[in-house]
């Protein structure tokens, strides 16, 4: 047992939790991108859970430990997009008001999408965003749900790991974009908690560098600014929490170039018909460029984190290929 880790004691409790409330995504094999990349290479579908990403999972374990005066509160959180949707409807299905702060340079379905789960929505120019929600927190008493840094988040986003570890058992290696460093968390405390011999790489954008910068300085780090098409990765800091379990599991860390995931992007949608956002492209990005590079026949798995990208932004990223 690694101190500070997230158990597989918590692991099994946030399944309990979750239930039939989160769908079990697939995982699925790409002939076509195994035979290119000279893998055996399987993607793990989150793009098809609820709100379009991995982070229903846990937003939904962290508000169902809420208690019954903290629920009458009302909760608070900040997010450039998908971890706004995942609480705002979490918060809904609990009976729970629900406050959301986002970038005004958010994408605007996933503004659109966190209203329509019943959020009210706060914009902010993005070098105020933790600020404006702190001050909103304070005088509303409201209850603050972090988008990372907490251990019901990670022990919800675990459950992905479970999920994919059991599709495939013999993976060996696991790619995996990384922000503010909830997923890459999760899937490390589950193959921990499995006892699973896999390598896990985390892929940031070499415009959003905050947990690679937390690597290499021994502590996690704020960025002073984050410059990325994948908004999904661009969180400015690294959760301390996250950062220990990178830290201590032992995760590679590896930076993509916003080019590299464009093509990584088209490829997914051209090649296999999987609608993925620029952030869930990342971990295949990684793979296309080089960037990593494994032996032939390697059994690897990406999770494809989520989808929520509309028309203009994709005719948007179209341009830059």
């Amino acid at each position: 047992m690694i101190a500070g880790v997230v158990t597989a004691t918590e692991i099994a409790a946030a399944q309990r939790t979750l239930g039939a409330a989160i769908r079990r995504t697939p995982t699925v094999h790409s002939a076509l991108l195994s035979e290119r990349l000279g893998v055996e290479l399987h993607l793990k579908l989150e793009l098809q859970q609820h709100t379009g990403s991995f982070k229903a999972r846990g937003a939904f374990n962290r508000i169902a430990q809420l208690s019954d005066t903290e629920r009458a509160r009302g909760v608070i959180t900040v997010s450039a997009g998908n971890h706004a949707q995942a609480v705002a409807w979490a918060a809904r299905g609990a009976g729970i008001a629900a406050t959301v702060v986002m970038p005004d340079g958010a994408v605007q379905m996933k503004v659109d999408a966190t209203r329509a789960f019943g959020a009210e929505v706060v914009l902010t120019p993005g070098a105020t965003l933790l600020q404006t929600m702190q001050r909103i927190q304070s005088e509303r008493d409201l209850v603050f749900i972090p988008p990372f840094d907490d251990r019901f988040i990670i022990a919800g986003a675990a459950t992905c790991g479970m999920e994919l570890l059991e599709d495939v058992p013999a993976v060996e290696v696991i790619l995996v974009g990384v922000g503010g460093g909830g997923i890459v968390s999760g899937l490390l405390a589950a193959a921990h908690a499995r006892g699973a011999a896999v390598r896990i790489i985390g892929v940031e954008p070499d415009g959003a560098m905050g947990m690679t910068r937390s690597v290499r300085e021994g502590a996690p780090v704020r960025l002073d600014r984050v410059n990325s098409i994948a908004d999904g990765l661009a969180a400015p800091w690294a959760g301390a929490l996250n950062y220990q379990h990178v830290r201590d599991l032992h995760a590679e860390m590896v930076t993509v170039t916003d080019e590299a995931i464009v093509e990584a992007l088209f490829t997914l949608r051209d090649k296999c018909g999987i609608a993925a956002e620029p952030a869930a492209a990342a971990c295949l990005a990684a793979l296309m460029s080089g960037v990593v590079t494994l032996p032939t026949a390697t059994r690897v798995a990406c999770v494809v984190t989520g989808g929520n990208v509309d028309a203009t932004r994709l005719s948007e990223l179209a341009g830059r290929r």
